[in-house]
């Protein structure tokens, strides 16, 4: 049963930092649900606004329906009430369906919806493809602009019109024109976060922009110094969040930027590097090589932010 309203939910993320947990696999690719439960438990232990189960850091697009389905459930009952867990919805429209649907049945409190696969999608099939996630499930929906599905400033305001369940707009454009204008149309009738890969770098600016938060991937191994990351962008501390892109986030940025795809893997060596281990990516992702891995761990123990390991 759901503990937020759609109006309520959107209260409580937009005032938080969200995450996406990593998907445990184990040696053999299949879904490791012991250790994904414990890793679960473990973020949501944190004052964390929200966690996306199956979405882009979770490998979401690796899994079927029914691991999905899986992912989903044993987030929220890993959880506690406090965090809510929100599912994701991606691929085409009937494939999207069942995954919102499946996670209302699991709990979740929310359903992030993923580009549709592979097609190129205009305005007016964008607003029918949310339409149809939006009609067939009760729990508020998030949408994410980026890659195939951008949505006009205009289309959200019929989706948001029609269905008073679609409460949010997740950005990984970092387009400023097209931000200004869906904000300036739509206002405080939806919330807005950031979505761009290692979202820290862009978090300051794009606060002006009206997203007052952001899906933090490195959360998931360094979780302390992801939050008073955030911390210090909500004060617009430009020092504070200076001297820590320079400690830790852009090093970490060249590290991530050697190979495609490893704005995954990354998270995963980041925990594996602090002592939580949970299993490879899948294909057709890969894991960081011998050097990789080991610049990262020599990273986070220079940069002294690996926290205490609760």
């Amino acid at each position: 049963m759901a503990h937020f309203t759609p109006q309520e939910l959107a209260a409580h993320l937009k005032d938080g930092l969200l995450s996406f947990p990593a998907t445990a696999f184990d040696d053999g690719l299949e879904f490791d649900e012991p250790t994904y439960r414990e890793h679960v438990s473990w973020q949501a232990r944190y004052d964390v606004g929200g966690l996306f189960a199956a979405g882009g850091t979770g490998e979401g697009f690796s899994l079927t329906p029914d691991e999905s389905a899986r992912v989903v459930r044993a987030a929220v009952e890993s959880s506690r009430p406090e965090v809510p867990v929100l599912g994701s919805a991606g691929g085409w429209t009937k494939h999207a369906i069942a995954n919102a649907q499946a996670a209302e049945e699991a709990g979740a409190e929310g359903v992030l919806v993923l580009p549709p696969y592979l097609t190129e999608a205009d305005q007016q099939g964008l607003t029918a493809h949310v339409s149809a996630i939006a009609e067939a499930t009760r729990l508020p929906l998030i949408v994410y602009n980026r890659g195939n599905a951008i949505y006009s400033a205009e289309t959200m305001a019929r989706l948001t019109e029609r269905h008073e369940n679609v409460i949010g707009f997740k950005d990984a454009t970092g387009d400023i024109e097209h931000l200004a204008k869906v904000y300036a149309r739509n206002g405080d009738r939806l919330f807005y976060l950031g979505g761009l890969p290692t979202a820290e770098t862009y978090a300051l600016p794009l606060l002006q922009m009206g997203m007052s938060t952001y899906s933090s991937a490195m959360f998931n191994f360094v979780p302390e110094f992801a939050l008073e990351f955030y911390r210090d962008v909500r004060a617009q501390d430009r020092a504070a969040v200076t001297e820590k892109l320079s400690r830790f986030v852009l090093p970490y940025l060249e590290i991530r930027d050697r190979g495609r795809g490893f704005g995954v893997s990354i998270v995963k060596a980041g925990l594996r590097a602090i002592g939580r281990p949970v299993g490879p990516v899948r294909p057709p992702l890969h894991d960081l090589g011998d050097d990789d891995m080991a610049d990262l761990t020599a990273l986070i123990e220079r940069a002294g932010v690996a926290g205490a390991r609760v």
